[in-house]
């Protein structure tokens, strides 16, 4: 008796793929690193927007030399 698991393949179209995880998104980011001879600071930013909705996010670091 063979236990091996049967597996089932099927082809799939783009526009169906594209339906199946969630679509395309578009997206975009950004940064900012400035060193002086006191300090520096370090700056970032990202928005992705999808189908499923908006994420976004800032970040800033600052350190004293």
């Amino acid at each position: 008796m063979n236990l091996a698991p049967q597996i089932a393949t099927a082809e799939m179209s783009d526009a169906d793929l594209d339906h199946v995880s969630g679509g395309l998104a578009a997206g975009g980011s950004g940064g900012l690193f400035l060193e002086t001879p006191v300090a520096s600071v370090c700056a970032d930013v990202l928005a992705v927007v999808s189908p499923e909705g908006l994420a976004a996010g800032a970040d800033v670091h600052t350190a004293a030399l």
